[in-house]
């Protein structure tokens, strides 16, 4: 394997393993099993968009239009304060548990269309998206002579992890048998969007 795979797979792997507002609701999805290879895929394949375009040079697409920036950063903003204050209003009046009601099967609970809807706004609506994917992948590709396989291996490292997180996520199925588990998520999760769309207003 090239040089230039290890490190595209090392650095976008770095880049998309702390937990923010798209991966936790993957890790949720994951828990409920709730349509979780199209949530994956979904991630992953957008990545891959992402990344292809920051490795083909277009990096510069942010800087080039000033009002591509701000846009994202205040409509992204607005998404994470409205989803949590939705997780926490979860978590203030629901008390079912894993086990129980339709989300305890495979794909039961919510349709796939409002899922994906969520998914691709956690994504695309995230300006943080374009500067660590497109400009920093897409700056530091310049660096390799082989920049198809530093793209291919940024692509392999968000593939990896995102099926990881999603289908990894039911060995915790035992913990969240309990109500106060998915009370204590839904918190953590509010108080994540919440974080990021102060940072975001604040920027």
């Amino acid at each position: 394997m090239s040089s230039a795979i290890v490190a595209g797979f090392a650095l976008g792997f770095g880049l998309i393993l702390a937990i923010g507002a798209q991966n936790a609701f993957v890790l949720r999805q994951g828990l409920r099993r709730q349509h979780v290879f199209a949530v994956c895929l979904t991630c992953a394949l957008s990545d891959a968009v992402l990344i292809a375009a920051g490795v083909a040079g277009f990096g510069g697409l942010a800087r080039a239009v000033p009002w591509f920036e701000p846009l994202m950063r205040y409509g992204g903003a607005a998404f994470l304060i409205w989803y949590g204050a939705r997780s926490l209003f979860a978590a203030l009046t629901k008390t079912e548990a894993l086990t129980t009601g339709e989300d305890a099967r495979p794909g039961g609970g919510a349709a796939l269309r409002p899922v994906l809807l969520t998914v691709l706004a956690f994504t695309w609506l995230n300006p943080h998206v374009y500067l660590d994917t497109v400009v920093l992948i897409g700056s530091i590709s310049a660096q390799y002579p082989d920049r198809l396989g530093f793209g291919l291996g940024a692509v392999l490292s968000s593939f990896t992890f995102f099926f990881s997180l999603g289908y990894g996520a039911r060995l915790m199925a035992p913990v969240f048998a309990r109500p106060r588990a998915w009370q204590v998520l839904d918190t953590v999760i509010a108080l994540t969007m919440w974080t990021i769309a102060a940072k975001l207003l604040l920027m």
